[in-house]
């Protein structure tokens, strides 16, 4: 009974230690992709030797809290209701819930710059079938255009999603304000373009 004690407590005591080791590396992060391993281990209140007991590159810290983010985005977004109201009602509380322009400020610049685009491409495929299941909903509705491929329309949202947060996080746009050109942009490549109605004008040359 005393060693399943013992053993219990030191998987949780682990467990302390990773989740400080991985508020930290966020932390160092959001002032820039270029944190140390020694800087996290400041951060953590704990020595290199501890980090590297349970990590053993900077690449798989960045990996694990990359994929710690992505997870808990789609635990948010499983509670949004995205089948409720219209599909673009639904794309407005994607954007407007606060994982992406709030916590994780800095972590797709250091994402990238360690991990690759391909794979942070990748380990965004489950938030991203999220989306991508209210946008076919948005096209099947009539509510949004089908004159592009929608694997060329969710490539699209997912370039201008991280554009939006790069802009926000070198503090070019404020992140307020990010989300709301964000929301606009995509509504509007969604929808496609506006029809002019020029019936009854007269064009003068």
């Amino acid at each position: 009974m005393a060693d399943k004690t013992t053993d219990k407590r030191k998987r949780a005591d682990a467990e302390r230690t990773i989740t400080a080791i991985l508020d930290a590396a966020l932390e160092c992060f959001g002032t820039g992709p270029d944190a140390t391993v020694t800087e996290i281990a400041k951060a953590a209140g704990v020595g290199r030797v501890t980090v590297y007991g349970h990590f053993d590159s900077l690449e798989s810290i960045v990996d694990a809290v990359l994929i710690r983010s992505l997870a808990e985005a789609d635990a948010t977004f499983a509670d949004l209701d995205l089948e409720s109201g219209t599909a673009a009602e639904a794309v407005s509380r994607l954007l407007h819930a606060p994982w992406i322009f709030g916590r994780y400020r800095g972590l797709l610049a250091a994402a990238t710059v360690h991990l690759g685009p391909e794979k942070v491409r990748r380990l965004h495929d489950q938030v991203f079938a999220r989306i991508e299941a209210v946008i076919a909903r948005g096209r099947e509705a009539g509510e949004f255009r089908t004159d592009l491929p929608l694997p060329w329309m969710m490539a699209s949202i997912y370039a201008l999603t991280h554009a939006a947060l790069g802009e926000a996080d070198a503090g070019r746009v404020g992140r307020e304000e990010s989300v709301e050109l964000l929301n606009t942009t995509l509504l509007g490549l969604l929808r496609g373009p506006v029809e002019v109605k020029t019936e009854g004008l007269r064009v003068e040359g």
